[in-house]
């Protein structure tokens, strides 16, 4: 007769359902509003098992944010042209689900001062610090700043407004001059 005991635990894929939930619950409320119990329910673990993995409520919310953030592929290439690279995309790019995703993460839980502490240092040490350094030169983290601030600005215009409104033309031309700024920025 076989022996029945426990089923197999997998810490992996436990943790990534942790992570998942989180992910859903930081992108649907905000900070304050999301509670360890709620996501430990929706995976169907004890909270005991997320403190566990994660540690803190603020642990886990950073666990969050370092699962939707990718900068690997926006300094890929040569800085040289970087400028006709990302106009392009701002102009003419199809909405990023993932980068949306983050974003609504930080904006639903900014108001938090601890959130805000955790998206600040996670921005910091996932994106801007790297960034600054792939820039190089005088001001370098001032014009990775500007940049920054400039791409995620026509994003959220582009992604909200369902497209810029423009004519082809009339993109093109849109699509010179903010290669011309943000290659101005790079190039200092």
């Amino acid at each position: 007769m076989p022996v029945c005991g426990p089923r197999p635990r997998n810490a992996l894929a436990t943790r990534t359902a942790i992570l998942e939930a989180a992910n859903r619950r930081f992108a649907a409320a905000s900070y304050e509003e999301v509670g360890i119990r709620d996501v430990a329910r929706d995976v169907g673990v004890d909270p005991a098992l997320i403190s566990r993995y994660f540690g803190s409520k603020e642990e886990l919310f950073s666990a969050v944010l370092d699962s939707c953030t990718n900068k690997s592929d926006l300094m890929e290439g040569d800085r040289a042209d970087f400028g006709r690279r990302m106009a392009h995309e701002l102009v003419y790019g199809a909405p990023n689900e993932e980068k949306l995703r983050l974003f609504a993460i930080m904006l639903r839980s900014i108001g938090s001062p601890k959130a805000a502490e955790v998206v600040q240092r996670s921005s910091a040490d996932r994106f801007f610090i790297p960034f600054a350094e792939w820039i190089g030169g005088e001001d370098a983290i001032v014009r990775a700043r500007m940049v920054a601030g400039m791409m995620m600005g026509m994003s959220v215009s582009r992604d909200m407004g369902g497209g810029f409104g423009l004519s082809p033309e009339e993109c093109e031309r849109m699509c010179e001059r903010v290669a011309t700024t943000i290659q101005g920025l790079i190039d200092g």
